[in-house]
């Protein structure tokens, strides 16, 4: 499911209440001498965005969400392994608040699912050139050292701006993606796999061990 991570005066993201990419309308509200006043589009402190498809709102103090308090990252994909899902769902849990503390949690996190998938565990580097070398597929490369490079710059400051909603938003993505790939397709594939005839299952495997 794509994601679009919310953002004030956008037009449509990702709606924190009911998951679905929905256009939003906004108004502001400032303080000026004569009292409270309310800006359509405007450009008051507290602003208010209204999901058009469920009419929740989202309340944001300048570009800071303050409600709802739930985390706006993209729910994690169901075959996610548990110690992995752990640290997915505390990055989740930090995101409004701090994108930067969630890349860096997201990269562990990605470390964690690389050692589940055969690698070491120690250098997270060496463990996706290790996968690489069995035959990972290139789209699912790419995401891992998108996750690994962005994660890296919330630790040590570099070019990347991990302080974006947006950019980190993309690694929850990312790594559902690599879950699907590398977790979830497998399982499934080897679920149906099992349930051929058993004779079929034996001609499969005689063909094999006669290459």
């Amino acid at each position: 499911m794509k994601y679009i991570a919310p953002k004030v005066h956008e037009g449509s993201f990702t709606c924190p209440h009911c998951n679905a990419i929905s256009q939003q309308t906004w108004w502001s509200i400032s303080l000026d001498a004569t009292g409270y006043v309310n800006h359509k589009y405007g450009e008051g402190a507290l602003r208010v965005g209204n999901c058009t498809h469920c009419t929740n709102k989202t309340i944001w103090l300048n570009e800071k969400l303050l409600y709802p308090t739930t985390s706006t990252a993209p729910i994690a994909n169901s075959e996610m392994p548990q110690n992995v899902r752990e640290i997915y769902d505390e990055a989740s849990s930090i995101f409004s608040a701090s994108p930067r503390a969630a890349a860096a949690l997201l990269r562990l996190a990605l470390q964690i699912l690389c050692e589940n998938l055969g690698g070491k565990g120690k250098n997270i580097n060496d463990d996706i050139a290790a996968l690489v070398s069995k035959g990972l597929p290139n789209i699912v490369q790419q995401s891992l050292d998108i996750v690994r490079v962005t994660g890296n710059d919330a630790v040590h400051p570099g070019q990347i701006d991990v302080d974006s909603p947006e950019t980190v938003g993309s690694l929850f993505e990312l790594i559902n993606i690599i879950t699907e790939y590398m977790v979830a397709m497998p399982n499934k594939v080897s679920g149906i796999y099992k349930k051929l005839p058993a004779n079929k299952l034996q001609e499969i495997e005689n063909r094999d061990a006669n290459k």
